[in-house]
């Protein structure tokens, strides 16, 4: 009787899934492991599933804004994050950091709790609405900042929630998925995922293309390979740099692409910088009789003010699904497709590429000086090790940081594109997350700072101990920099914080020391490369003069005055 009991039980049919439980399946096999946010009384099932759910952690921020930065550099560690908000009052508070990261190529999956579904369909009035029934209106916005949106039900769960996903990871984007928040534990209705599109390469244009890139380097004397953002976002690192050794290219990166080849490689020149950067890779690549451009972002950042010169004739631009090579365009042609094609054309440029020094590659200034970007800066590059982490933020240190040489397999993390002050520090937040085992290293401003400086917390509560380099240098300089209009604005002055107490102030401990010499930061970089195995550490760089900037911002200043002359 009793065995026959339990073979009853064992043929009951299991338990179906609820919506909750079958999304962080979904996010669970991605290789997540965190989930960052903030709680909202519609969130709490979300929240609350994740709670009781084995293999996934939330991990919470002091605002939503900060969870996206978060979430953000998290996706750009691991190839895709997830972020939880409330309706209206939460995901608008996100929504920035979820336009950056459509802005900046980065898949981050937003999950947004509303009100319960039958006060939706009766229109109610319910609280953090526009007090007008319409429960469609942030989902509407939202539209214009991430590639796919979608309102979640437990008959369309399993069809929407993939393709989200797919989405995000082929477009390297962030998706909107909403549910309220009392369908969260209804359970799914089963359904057959769709089979995705093929995105497979045009056999013929593949072909086409080859031949044509193949003619313009047999003509070539002096080719090079241009990598830029696209390359670390779609994850071509390993089919560029084979390519690159296949072919004897020379390499330079840009600004948005910086890391997305190894720096330490005998092949890599340098950043490319327009007017601003170094003159020999300047030369190097407005020289070159062709250019193979891996992800090309021409944009104001990414090309000093649109002064890069990148002739289109001898430009093959390789998109993630396209080739332009010249005046010749190849739709459906798979980057990675054509990068490994390339690789075995028969072709090799004679030669060995020489590297000129780096900008920071000698270590300047007496012990007893103040501290000037020209004396720091190699510092930080001296201190630099094997799979670092380097977050710099918007303004002085995201142009200085960008000179400096790279160790092999470090992971260079800024905002270029949509440059929102006061990203670096969440973003230095998720990365600890997302890679507990690497070394973070935070180069922040004074003004930056002082937009985010709560996930100071965020990371003293997780565990977090990242290297925090403070240049204060008293306010916006990059904003100073950027006026060329007018002279000492007001607007751009802060409040002067004490930088070295965040730590104690958030309950937290960290070693933290303020330096003004040259000698002093020698010491605090000696000691915290000691202290940081056991606690966050928070360097403050006191500039010895407020309007002291990297060769490349001075270079960018005068150009911005040559232009309102101009105007004049």
């Amino acid at each position: 009787m009793a065995q026959q009991e339990l073979n009853n039980q064992n043929l009951e049919p299991m338990r179906p899934k609820t919506l909750g439980e079958y999304l962080l399946d979904c996010l669970k096999q991605e290789g997540l492991t965190d989930i960052f946010g903030v709680p909202g009384d519609y969130n709490f099932s979300l929240l609350d599933a994740i709670e009781r759910y084995a293999g996934l952690l939330f991990i919470n921020g002091r605002n939503e804004l900060n969870s996206g930065y978060a979430a953000d550099a998290y996706a750009r560690i691991r190839g895709l994050s997830a972020l939880v908000t409330t309706f209206g009052v939460g995901e608008m508070s996100a929504c920035n950091a979820v336009a950056g990261a459509c802005s900046e190529h980065v898949p981050v999956i937003h999950i947004v709790g509303s009100p319960p579904d039958a006060a939706q369909k009766q229109h109610k009035l319910m609280h953090h609405t526009l007090m007008d029934g319409n429960y469609d209106v942030f989902r509407k916005m939202y539209e214009q900042i991430t590639a796919y949106t979608a309102v979640l039900t437990p008959e369309n769960a399993m069809l929407e929630i993939p393709n989200a996903i797919r989405i995000a990871k082929e477009k390297k984007q962030p998706v909107y998925l909403v549910v309220a928040d009392d369908l969260v534990a209804k359970p799914v209705v089963m359904r057959q995922e769709a089979s995705p599109a093929s995105t497979n390469s045009s056999p013929e244009a593949l072909q086409t293309a080859v031949e044509h890139i193949t003619r313009m380097l047999m003509q070539a004397q002096n080719a090079i390979l241009l990598v830029d953002v696209k390359t670390m976002r779609f994850h071509w690192e390993p089919y560029v740099r084979k390519l690159a050794e296949s072919l004897n290219l020379p390499v330079v990166s840009t600004l948005y692409g910086k890391s997305a080849f190894d720096e330490s490689h005998p092949l890599f020149m340098g950043m490319y910088g327009g007017a601003f950067g170094r003159q020999d890779v300047r030369s190097l690549v407005e020289s070159a009789d062709c250019v193979i451009a891996a992800g090309f972002v021409e944009a104001d950042g990414n090309t000093a003010n649109f002064t890069a010169k990148l002739d289109p004739l001898r430009l093959i631009d390789i998109q993630p699904s396209k080739v332009k090579a010249g005046l010749a365009e190849y739709p459906n042609v798979k980057a990675e497709d054509l990068l490994l094609a390339l690789q075995n054309i028969g072709w090799k440029q004679p030669g060995t590429p020489t590297k000129g020094p780096g900008p920071y590659d000698a270590v300047t200034g007496n012990p007893d000086d103040s501290l000037q970007a020209a004396s720091y800066y190699p510092r930080f590059q001296r201190m630099l090790k094997e799979g670092d982490i380097v977050i710099a933020e918007t303004g002085t240190f995201y142009y200085g940081m960008s000179q400096v040489s790279l160790p092999v397999n470090t992971l260079f993390i800024g905002q270029g594109a949509w440059q929102s002050i006061g990203y670096a520090t969440p973003a230095a937040y998720g990365a600890c997350i997302a890679a507990p085992s690497r070394r973070v290293l935070l180069f922040t401003g004074d003004g930056s700072l002082q937009l985010t400086a709560q996930e100071i917390s965020s990371m003293l509560y997780y565990g977090c101990k990242p290297i925090i380099f403070v240049l204060n240098n008293d306010g916006y300089t990059i904003e100073k920099y950027l006026n060329a209009k007018t002279e000492n604005q007001t607007y751009n002055n802060i409040p002067n914080w004490s930088y070295t107490k965040l730590a104690e102030a958030f309950g937290g401990e960290a070693y933290a020391v303020t330096v003004r010499t040259n000698q002093e930061l020698d010491d605090a970089i000696s000691r915290a490369e000691k202290e940081c195995a056991g606690k966050m550490c928070i360097i403050e760089l006191m500039a010895g003069d407020p309007m002291d900037a990297p060769d490349y911002m001075r270079k960018m200043r005068d150009y911005l005055e040559q232009q309102e002359k101009l105007k004049k």
